[in-house]
């Protein structure tokens, strides 16, 4: 009798064992309400997991979220619902759903950065919640997704993987909704429109689900154009323009070019029609070709000609963005080269620290860390990861991950489909130039081409961090909505 009791306990208590591991609690619902345009929107979240389950249809990870669902709406049917996510890899949502487009943004100083601790967090009046219903997603490995207990973490690690756990989720999430009738969109920033246009092309294929349209934010689409590798002259073509922007932004010309609205364009004929070919040449460039080229390239960046001989003619961004200001003894930002901060390190030639980012990602942690909690109501002990380590990430079979392929099938397969392109100036993570390069050789044609519409900001990859550039891709997306 004793044997089986003792038998009994252990059962049960693997039982509850095997239940804590895969416990998902029910999302939290919680009402508000939010003026956007002088309307008042009522609306409902839920905060919580869903169960990603593999193709054997074991449960793998809990997948994270925040849905925000307008409340009496008389034509559920009729009413959008966005699939938000940001990129990284490994990034959470954190940065578009309190950054942009959620009903509570993180407030920001006049430039953009972030403002001394404690951070305030108010309504976001510029929320696109009064056009679609707002769904934003931690893939696995970000937020507080995570896989479940005795899974490893480096089968989610990757882009086909990525790829399919998130549109699974967006499957499942439509499901349990009843969505399967409503308009339905997916906004991308980062690696986050790598994957929108990844998933965008899955869910067409495998699950039937065709996409009203994609909105893709600071866009991360041929990685030939973004990665600083050897023997890789993409990169060099595609920031120079970048350059030439942040260079008139900190004044550092002695004459009207700081002023020349022309200039940046100047840059761009230059670096696709002279550039370009100066690189694709390579040794076969004579000395008074090299010096002209460099001279040209010191004309457009503020750095000196002596500099880019030494170079190769070739400045990475890196390094750059430790020499434009290196007489004020300031570095400049990569996400952002409108903000700088004081050079830590002058003895090197590179820029290691990003003035755009470092102050910006504690201020968004700590302020959803509260805001999960008190508005949401939802408390989870694990730790929220703004971006988490998910490397070694899987960027395909070949060196360079492109998915403009993948673009243009849905384009193809969906020729209702609207691709909006929001790009920030002063990026140097995803320059809009590359981007630009990596639309012209989707070999659609003209009729798909208007499909694609392009809008630009005054700030960096984040650029409704500034309040000014948020105010303009507001206005942005309601043009976008109603063109679907």
């Amino acid at each position: 009798m004793k044997q089986l009791f003792l038998s009994c306990t252990l059962i049960f208590s693997s039982f509850l064992v095997l239940a804590q591991e895969t416990k998902v609690d029910t999302p939290i619902a919680t009402k508000s309400q939010l003026v956007i345009n002088g309307k008042t929107i009522q609306y409902t979240a839920h905060t919580g997991y869903i169960q990603y389950k593999n193709t054997e249809g074991k449960h793998t990870a809990n997948m994270f979220h925040v849905s925000y669902i307008k409340q009496n709406e008389p034509n559920k049917k009729n009413r959008p619902v966005t699939f938000v996510f940001n990129g990284g890899p490994g990034s959470s949502s954190v940065w578009l759903h309190m950054g942009a487009i959620g009903p509570r943004r993180i407030k920001m100083a006049a430039d953009g950065n972030a403002i001394e601790s404690p951070y305030a967090i108010i309504p976001n009046e510029y929320s696109w919640l009064d056009l679609t219903d707002l769904v934003f997603i931690d893939p696995v490995g970000s937020g507080f997704s995570r896989p479940v207990e005795g899974e490893k973490a480096e089968q989610f690690y990757g882009y086909d993987n990525d790829i399919k756990t998130v549109s699974e989720f967006i499957r499942l999430w439509t499901v349990q909704n009843n969505r399967w009738g409503s308009p339905k969109y997916i906004a991308g920033e980062s690696y986050g429109t790598t994957r929108a246009c990844g998933v965008t092309d899955y869910l067409m294929t495998e699950y039937g689900m065709y996409i009203n349209g994609i909105s893709l934010i600071s866009a991360a689409l041929d990685f030939q154009t973004l990665r600083e590798f050897q023997n890789n002259d993409k990169p060099y073509i595609f920031n120079l323009p970048v350059y030439t922007y942040t260079a008139q932004f900190h004044k550092v010309f002695n004459d009207e070019r700081n002023i020349d609205t022309l200039l940046v364009k100047k840059a761009e004929t230059f670096a696709i029609q002279t550039y370009s070919v100066a690189l694709l040449k390579g040794d076969l460039l004579s000395a008074e070709e090299t010096m002209e080229i460099a001279q040209e390239l010191s004309y457009f960046t503020g750095i000196s000609t002596e500099t880019f001989l030494k170079h190769n003619l070739r400045i990475p961004s890196w390094m750059f963005r430790k020499l434009l200001l290196e007489s004020r003894k300031q570095i400049i930002g990569r996400f952002d080269t409108r903000l700088t901060m004081p050079d830590p390190l002058q003895q090197r030639d590179f820029a290691a620290e990003d003035p755009s980012f470092t102050l910006i990602n504690s201020a968004f942690a700590t302020a959803f860390n509260e805001y999960v909690q008190t508005e949401l109501q939802y408390t989870n002990e694990l730790p929220f990861y703004t971006i988490g380590n998910v490397h070694p990430w899987k960027y395909g079979d070949g060196k360079y991950l492109n998915v403009t392929p993948q673009l243009r099938n849905s384009l193809y397969k969906n020729p209702y489909m609207k691709v909006w392109i929001a790009n920030g100036k002063y990026d140097l993570a995803t320059s809009y130039f590359g981007a630009e390069h990596a639309i012209s050789q989707l070999n659609i044609p003209k009729e798909l081409q208007k499909n694609i519409h392009w809008t630009y900001y005054n700030a960096g990859h984040m650029m409704y961090l500034l309040e000014s550039e948020l105010v303009s891709l507001r206005k942005d997306a309601e043009l976008f909505f109603k063109k679907n």
